[in-house]
């Protein structure tokens, strides 16, 4: 945490927030909306601690990006609950909302709610766009630290914006399919995938077993829209090609 993090780091705001504890020991607490201060800090003993690596984005002086708050995020509140939380129909308010009332970003939310389902991630609280494409653009899937946690248990909860707006691209839904089959089965491919990697293995079987029975989940929550809604209105046939201008601006579909 001092030669290879502290000693290097040219991000003022993370060096600022490093300290030493009562303990004697370095910690630090960077800088985000929730939980980022002294009480939840990161400590080593003394300095050394265990963590996960994640790719280097461009640096923000080559690409500027755009923070959005998740629709879906969680109160964080031990007694309030969030409006998803009490509203079922909240998907219709989010439909109506920029930039959710135009272009792809409804998909691409729930691409990244099956994304944190697969891997048990609560904690999208935010994600971020490239600032330059402005809203035909994609999700940045970054900050993904609270994936693979307790394999044991699926957080339904996670699925809630998939369960509510009934919505999914063609090709999500045709490749969840695939790797549902015994043949293309994820949890295999996930292990193959990692294989080659220094760290080898990322996942223990468990965590890849509880990929499998989540993706059975997902598909069973596609299942239930599609019988309630009908299969035109929940998949977005994303596989015809270039679609054209006025096919993107179209909108989110109404109930």
């Amino acid at each position: 945490m001092t030669k290879e993090i502290r000693d290097v780091t040219r991000d003022k705001k993370l060096w600022r927030t490093f300290f030493i504890s009562p303990a004697n020991n370095v910690c630090f607490y960077g800088e985000c909306s929730y939980y980022c201060s002294t009480e939840h800090a990161l400590c080593g003993k003394p300095d050394q601690i265990e963590g996960s690596l994640a790719a280097f984005l461009p640096d923000l002086a080559l690409a500027k990006r755009k923070t959005w708050r998740n629709p879906w995020r969680r109160s964080y509140h031990k007694r309030k609950k969030a409006e998803w939380e009490v509203d079922p129909d909240y998907c219709e308010e989010v439909k109506q909302t920029p930039p959710y009332d135009s272009g792809t970003r409804l998909l691409d939310i729930m691409d990244m709610t099956i994304f944190d389902f697969l891997m048990g991630n609560m904690d999208r609280h935010h994600y971020e766009t490239f600032e330059k494409f402005g809203n035909e653009t994609f999700i940045i899937h970054l900050d993904n630290g609270r994936g693979f946690g307790k394999h044991s248990h699926d957080e339904m909860s996670i699925l809630v914006p998939l369960v509510q707006c009934c919505r999914v691209r063609k090709s999500t839904h045709l490749r969840l399919q695939l790797l549902a089959k015994e043949e293309y089965k994820l949890s295999v491919l996930m292990a193959e995938s990692m294989t080659r990697d220094r760290l080898n293995p990322i996942l223990i079987q468990v965590h890849l077993d509880a990929m499998d029975r989540r993706l059975r989940l997902v598909l069973n929550a596609l299942s239930e829209c599609i019988d309630k809604e009908g299969y035109s209105y929940v998949v977005e046939d994303d596989l015809q090609g270039d679609l054209g201008a006025d096919h993107i601006h179209s909108g989110p579909r109404r109930r």
